[in-house]
Parts: C-alpha cells; structure tokens; sequence
C-alpha cells in the first residue's frame, strides 16, 4: 500500500510539473496602459494600452488574465503594467501592476446597441478597398457576411482568424456559383486611422490569394470616417471607448439576410466556418419584399 501511495504521488507531481512548464515558444512583451472594464468571472480585463514595442499600435482590447489576485487589485481607470506573454494562438497578461489607482470618474465606455436577430441593418455608409463609397443597402438581395478587423493585429486568434475564416467561406462558396451569386462578404476594419483603401486593398488580396488578379466583386474590404466606422461597429455589439475615442477591439460576426434584417450574431472566435456556410444558406433563400 505504502508503495501504491508513492506511486500516486510521483504521478501527481509530475502531472502538476507538466501544468507548470513552460512552451519554451513564449514571447514576452511590456504593457502599460489603463484599465477600462473588468469582467472576474470571465478573467478578462480590457485596457486602452500604449503602443507594444516590437509587437501591436496602441489599442483598446481585451486580455486574459489567469492569476485570480491579479483580478481582484484591478478597478477601471486604474494606470497598470504587465507582461504580454503570446503562445502560439494563446496570449495573457502576468506580473500585473497597478501604478495609480485613480478615482473613478464618469462612464469611460459608451454601450454598444447589441442589434438583436430580426432589427433592420440601417443603411451604414463606408468607403471600400477602392475608395468607392458603399452603403449596407447596396447588398439587398444577398445574404451578408460581415466582420471587424484591422489589419496590424497580430494576434493569431483574432483578426487573422477571422480574416483565415472568411477567406476559407470564400473558396467554398465558389463552389456552388448559384450560392456565390447570392452571397455577398465584407470585413470592416476598426482601425481607420491607418487602414485606407490602399491598405485594406493589399491586406485583402494576400488573403483571397489572388493578389493583382483580385477584383473585390464578392469579398469587400472597407473603413470610413472614426464617425462611419464607430456607427456601424456599435450597431452590431462592439464597444465604444469615449476618452480615446476608439472602438474597443472585440470580435463581432454576422450574418445579414437578403431583406437586410440580422438573422445572426456571432460573438468572438468560436464559430466554425461549416456552421457559418450553413446559417448563410438558410439566409439567402429569405425573399426579399
């Protein structure tokens, strides 16, 4: 028995060692910013963050947070630092530390409207890939697939998940040109202080894999004025950070129906492309009045 009991223990050990152990494929890099909401129960912080050397421009994202403690000392408008440590397709924040911790002041967010499946898309107004202004209504009649981006993130399981995503929808809607010809895709940066049409023109070639031979007839790429972009972002449940005036960076997908009504939202990065193609099929067989 005494023998048995060792054996249990040494396996313990040895498992909790492995939970421990490092890649050896981490990346670590200095954050500093300010914290803007604080979500424990999903270890989640969102800071506006000045810009990560060697890695990402400023911005307003969420990050996860595995160390419970390090939960519980955050408050909004607290002034932080941390490490961004990036493992392949997974990022978190260690070593947080609070360097001020302001009183909190007036809401720093403003809400997003979170459109409901059903609610009337309102006839957004951007700029495509080449600057040739579009309007949401130009798509009645297709079904829409939509998403947010910028083309700077580096995060593997976000932006260039979405953009891998849309880019894989895309060959296989080609493969059934009656579906193609009534689908429609577009990826809207939030990010329109750096990415102009010339910008989203070459990010959105590489990804369709067609390069000069790309004509952006069913995958558009689009931005706009901060206004034009914020309206649209909001409209669909992304957040709007008022004090550096920016769109907090989430993920945000969704489907438009031919009628140009939502028939579905999806949130972050867990949707399959097999499941989107499917709920895109039922949208486009929607008549349009």
């Amino acid at each position: 028995m005494r023998n048995v009991l060792l054996l249990i223990l040494i396996v313990l050990a040895g498992f909790g060692a492995s939970c421990n152990r490092r890649s050896g494929n981490e990346k670590r890099y200095d954050l500093k910013g300010k914290v803007v909401i604080v979500e424990p129960e999903k270890h989640l912080v969102t800071i506006a963050h000045e810009e990560v050397k060697g890695y990402m421009p400023g911005m307003t994202m969420a990050f996860t947070v595995r160390n419970e403690s390090d939960l519980q000392m955050l408050v909004p408008n607290a002034e932080v630092t941390a490490t961004l440590v990036v493992d392949g397709s997974h990022s978190w924040l260690e070593d947080l530390f609070v360097v001020t911790k302001q009183a909190a002041g007036g809401p720093m967010v403003t809400a997003a409207v979170q459109a409901k499946e059903g609610d009337e898309v309102p006839n957004f107004a951007l700029v495509n890939q080449d600057a040739k202004p579009i309007r949401l209504n130009n798509y009645r009649g297709k079904a829409l697939l939509l998403t947010f981006i910028y083309t700077r993130c580096p995060f593997t399981d976000q932006c260039t998940l979405m953009s891998n995503n849309f880019a894989q929808i895309e060959r296989q809607l080609g493969q059934d040109p009656q579906l193609y010809a009534k689908t429609h895709l577009l990826s809207i940066s939030i990010d329109p202080g750096y990415d102009d049409p010339k910008v989203l023109r070459s990010y959105g070639a590489a990804h369709t894999e067609r390069y000069e031979n790309e004509t952006f007839a069913h995958w558009e790429f689009a931005t706009g004025t901060g206004d034009q972009v914020k309206d649209v972002a909001q409209f669909f449940g992304l957040t709007y950070f008022t004090e550096k005036d920016e769109i907090v960076h989430a993920l945000r997908t969704a489907i438009v129906s031919p009628d140009g009504k939502v028939a579905r939202i999806y949130q972050g990065n867990e949707w399959k492309t097999d499941e989107v193609i499917e709920e895109i099929k039922k949208a486009a067989s929607t008549p349009t009045p």
